[in-house]
């Protein structure tokens, strides 16, 4: 007969064979990883950024020298290079306007600056019209019903209890596929682009600094030649008042002498001509002697 040992306490026997078989839909609890980290913020709600409603019957935008040049040279610079990607051709392009001619890149900026002026023209006489009020109008109406319809504020215990059950939801069909070929080639060329912007920015800066000290030396300039106007005009006076009293002078000096040939009598208004014609005499006479 064989020796069976029987379990002195099959009720513990049989628990701890349940606690070691452990259902199929059971998890043993773990420390989320990366990927259990960005399924937890992926499955929290975020707020979509509402986009800036547009007025169409606004006047159009202006257009910087950078974005101007980018139009000009893109379609070329892609027929050129047609296996490059979009990324590829706006660093091209970057480079073109970095080693661009000052001369060739002012022709830009000037463009960008006349446009500029035109839509600031364009806007201040926009802002009077009714388009533009009846626009506003709509907009603040918008937002005054966007604020009534907002909800309350929702309790912490509430919004606590709202996310453990928001967190039981499979949200795995919304899983934007953020690093993609595509999604990185965007981000290169919006980096290549804030990275041209900020040189451009600088550019400008230093034209500025340059533009201004060339405004200060000209209104130095201008100071100076105020200044020697002003000193000319002293020195006109002092002569016209010398060429007065000088015509004084020969008038009451030749008041009662009579040119032979000439009826007109020296007076304040004649004693130009009188002493033209004295003159001519004169050197008739000294002419006349020496033969």
């Amino acid at each position: 007969m064989e020796n069976t040992v029987e379990n002195p306490n099959p009720v513990i026997a049989s628990e701890s064979v349940k606690n070691t078989i452990k259902p199929v839909n059971q998890v043993d609890e773990k420390a989320p990883d990366s990927s259990e980290g960005i399924a937890q913020k992926s499955r929290n709600p975020k707020v979509k950024k509402r986009k800036k409603p547009k007025d169409t019957t606004a006047p159009r935008h202006p257009l910087t020298g950078y974005v101007r040049f980018l139009n000009d040279r893109r379609e070329s610079v892609r027929a050129a290079n047609p296996n490059l990607s979009f990324a590829e051709i706006t660093k091209i392009l970057a480079s073109e306007w970095s080693n661009l001619p000052a001369a060739k890149k002012q022709q830009y900026l000037d463009a960008a600056e006349q446009d500029r002026e035109r839509y600031t023209r364009e806007y201040n006489a926009y802002k009077q019209t009714d388009a533009y009020k009846q626009f506003t109008q709509q907009q603040n109406e918008k937002k005054m019903k966007e604020t009534k319809d907002e909800p309350q504020p929702i309790a912490k215990n509430q919004t606590t209890k709202d996310t453990q059950n928001n967190n039981e939801v499979d949200f795995s069909n919304f899983d934007i596929p953020i690093f993609t070929e595509e999604f990185l080639d965007h981000n290169k060329t919006r980096d290549a682009e804030l990275r041209q912007l900020r040189k451009s920015n600088t550019d400008y800066e230093q034209q500025n600094a340059t533009l201004q000290k060339h405004i200060e030396s000209m209104k130095a300039a201008i100071e100076k030649l105020e200044n020697e106007v002003i000193q000319q005009k002293k020195n006109n006076c002092a002569l016209q008042q010398h060429l007065d009293h000088l015509r004084t002078t020969l008038t009451n000096g030749f008041a009662d002498v009579k040119l032979p040939g000439v009826k007109e009598v020296a007076t304040l208004q004649t004693i130009d001509s009188y002493m033209t014609n004295l003159h001519s005499m004169l050197l008739e006479n000294s002419s006349h002697d020496a033969t």
